[in-house]
């Protein structure tokens, strides 16, 4: 009996999340420097006046770190803020306005922070558990980026952890790949 794509990544997860939880916590942070330093870096990212950032969780690189450099940079920063039915919504981040826990553990702006539409959105930086080359993505199972990514036709990056990047992912047709994967030791443009 053959298993279908979608519990192909029901069963990766726990094995990465494995993997992830192992790793401790000062090669983590190092790791973290590695790949805020290649973002930064890059042109795209440069370019960008407005950023989809996310506050990284757990083991996930903790992003909140990239938002002073870009704010010193003049950049504008936008998180997204998970509604019911699995959609999800952008609104600007304001470092002196304090971010909500959402229930899931995930902090991100209140309703009172501006609304930000898809289309005036330059950059987007997708959270994952992996990558893989091509720069299709494992994330959580929520689907609350595949659907808002819909939306938005502009570049799209991922961060991966050195140990998770993967040669090919099962995906399915929702899934959309990054345009860029970037690891502690490359960057990788998948498109």
């Amino acid at each position: 009996m053959s298993i279908t794509t979608a519990e192909e990544k029901a069963r990766l997860r726990p094995l990465l999340r494995a993997q992830l939880s192992a790793m401790p916590e000062d090669a983590r942070r190092a790791e973290d420097d590695t790949l805020f330093s290649a973002f930064l870096s890059l042109p795209e990212v440069e370019q960008a006046h407005t950023l989809l950032l996310f506050c990284g969780m757990g083991a996930e690189p903790d992003t909140s770190r990239l938002f002073a450099p870009l704010l010193a940079r003049g950049k504008r920063i936008v998180l997204p803020r998970m509604l019911p039915g699995r959609q999800m919504e952008v609104r600007q981040f304001y470092p002196d306005h304090p971010l909500a826990m959402h229930p899931f553990g995930i902090l991100e702006p209140d309703e009172c922070s501006p609304l930000i539409a898809p289309e005036d959105i330059d950059l987007v930086l997708v959270p994952a558990l992996c990558y893989d080359k091509k720069g299709f993505r494992l994330g959580m199972g929520g689907g609350y980026y595949d659907r808002w990514l819909t939306r938005y036709s502009g570049p799209a990056m991922g961060l991966c952890r050195e140990g998770l990047l993967q040669n090919a992912l099962p995906f399915e047709p929702h899934d959309r790949p990054v345009d860029v994967v970037i690891t502690p030791t490359q960057v990788i443009r998948a498109k």
